[in-house]
C-alpha cells in the first residue's frame, strides 16, 4: 500500500462483525466505506460488495486520477484492472453494460448520487481533474447540472482550456446565468423598480400590486347565503417611479478569489441595465481597470471576457470611478471586493473621502465564500467605513434591497 493511503487491515479482518462501534457504525459498514474511499489500493484486503460495484466504478473513473497524478501504479485487482506494479491508468473499468464515456459517466453519477454530491463531482471533474471532454459534446453539456460552483470552476480554469471546448463552456455559463437571473430579477424589480404607493389606486392588475386590505373593505357587504364573501371589486396599489435617472457605477474586483462574486456582480449589472431610470457602468479591475459598460447588459459575455487572477489595486479603480461621476447627488458607486488592497491604502481612502464629500453614495460589498460566509480584509473595510463608505457582506438578494433603499 503506498504512502499516504490509510491502513485498512483492521477493518478488513473484522469485516464480518456487525457490532457497532462508538459512532454507531458497524465494522462491516466501516470496511465498506473505507473500500469506497480508498479505491483500488484497498482491493487486496477489502472486497467490493456486490451492491457497490457501480458506485466503486463511478467513483474510480474520477478519483483514481488522483493516484495516477501522484505517480502511483495500479494495485492488483484495482479499478485499473492491471497487475500490481503495472503502469497507472486514468481509465476506470466499468461494470458490464455501463458506458463510461464522459457522457456515460455523467449519467451514471447522476443516477447514483444525491444532487449535492453530483454537483460537487462535476466541479471536481472539470476544475480539478481536467475532464474537459465533458464540455466537448453538446448532449453532455446539456446533461450537466448547472450550478454556481460549476460556473465558478470554469471561470477559474477557462484560460487553460482547449479552444475546442469554448462552446461548451459558454453554454454551461449561459445556463447558470439564466438560472441566477430567474431567481434575482424579481427581487430587483421589486426593490429597485419602484415602491408601492398605497395612497393611489392602480388599474394595473398584477399580483405584486394587489391591495388585500382595500379589497376586503370594498367587498364587506357582499356575502352569499352561507355568509362567504363575494369578491367582485379587486383593488391594486400604484407604484412610485423615479423621476430622475441614477448613475450606478459597479466596480468589481477580478482577482483570483473573486470568481463567485464576479458571477453575481455581472448578473446584477445586467438586470439593472434593463431597469428604467438607471444608467449602469460596469468596471472590472485587478492592477488594471477595464470598462465593461458596453457589455453590462450581457453578463455571459462579461464573464467570458473577464480575466481572473493577478493583483489588486482598488485605489486605481476608485479613482477611475471619480472620473465617471456626472451628478454626485444621483450617483452610487458600488465596490465589490475582498478589500485586500495591493496598492496604496492611503490613496484609496483619500479617493473615497473625495467622492463622499462631493455627495456620491458609496457602497462596499464584501466577498462571500462558497458557503456565503464573508471573506475579506476587515481592517481595510473598517477604514473604508470610517472614510464614508457603507460596507456590508450581503447576498445578491439583500444587495437588491439595499440598493433599492438608496435609490428611492
Amino acid at each position: 500500500m503506498p504512502d499516504g493511503a490509510p491502513a485498512t487491515t483492521r477493518s478488513a479482518s473484522h469485516a464480518g462483525r456487525t457490532a457497532a462501534g462508538p459512532d454507531g457504525v458497524s465494522d462491516r459498514e466501516a470496511a465498506r466505506r473505507w473500500r469506497l474511499v480508498l479505491g483500488r489500493y484497498a482491493a487486496e484486503r477489502l472486497d467490493v460488495p456486490d451492491g457497490d460495484q457501480r458506485l466503486d466504478s463511478t467513483l474510480g473513473y474520477l478519483y483514481d486520477r488522483e493516484y495516477a497524478a501522484r505517480g502511483h501504479a495500479a494495485g492488483r485487482g484495482g479499478r485499473g484492472g492491471r497487475s500490481r506494479g503495472g503502469p497507472g491508468s486514468l481509465d476506470g473499468s466499468a461494470p458490464h453494460g455501463v458506458d463510461f464515456s464522459a457522457l456515460g459517466w455523467l449519467g451514471e453519477a447522476r443516477s447514483l448520487f444525491p444532487r449535492e454530491t453530483f454537483e460537487r463531482m462535476q466541479v471536481e471533474a472539470v476544475g480539478r481533474y481536467g475532464l474537459t471532454e465533458l464540455l466537448g459534446d453538446r448532449d453532455t453539456v446539456e446533461a450537466m447540472e448547472p450550478s454556481r460552483e460549476l460556473a465558478t470552476a470554469l471561470l477559474q480554469v477557462r484560460g487553460k482550456l482547449d479552444p475546442s471546448v469554448a462552446d461548451g463552456v459558454r453554454r454551461v455559463i449561459e445556463r447558470v446565468v439564466e438560472d441566477v437571473v430567474r431567481r434575482l430579477r424579481p427581487r430587483f424589480l421589486t426593490a429597485v423598480g419602484g415602491r408601492v404607493d398605497r395612497s393611489r389606486r392602480s388599474m394595473h392588475r398584477v399580483a405584486r400590486n394587489f391591495d388585500w386590505k382595500r379589497t376586503l373593505r370594498a367587498n364587506l357587504g357582499r356575502v352569499d347565503a352561507d355568509g362567504r364573501m363575494l369578491v367582485q371589486d379587486v383593488r391594486f396599489n400604484a407604484r412610485q417611479k423615479r423621476a430622475l435617472t441614477w448613475d450606478v457605477i459597479v466596480l468589481v474586483d477580478q482577482s483570483g478569489s473573486m470568481a463567485a462574486s464576479l458571477l453575481y456582480s455581472a448578473v446584477c449589472a445586467g438586470i439593472l441595465s434593463g431597469l428604467p431610470g438607471i444608467d449602469v457602468r460596469l468596471v472590472l479591475f485587478d492592477t488594471s481597470v477595464v470598462d465593461m459598460s458596453h457589455l453590462a447588459h450581457d453578463p455571459v459575455s462579461v464573464l467570458l471576457t473577464a480575466q481572473l487572477g493577478g493583483g489588486t489595486d482598488i485605489a486605481r479603480a476608485v479613482r477611475f470611478a471619480e472620473g465617471q461621476v456626472r451628478d454626485p447627488s444621483r450617483t452610487v458607486v458600488a465596490l465589490v471586493s475582498d478589500f485586500y488592497e495591493g496598492g496604496s491604502v492611503s490613496e484609496l481612502l483619500a479617493a473615497v473621502r473625495r467622492l463622499r464629500s462631493s455627495g456620491v453614495t458609496l457602497l462596499g460589498l464584501a466577498a462571500l465564500d462558497e458557503t456565503a460566509e464573508p471573506i475579506y480584509d476587515q481592517g481595510t473595510a473598517r477604514h473604508l467605513a470610517e472614510a464614508g463608505m457603507e460596507v456590508a457582506a450581503l447576498t445578491p438578494e439583500r444587495f437588491a434591497e439595499w440598493l433599492g433603499e438608496v435609490l428611492t
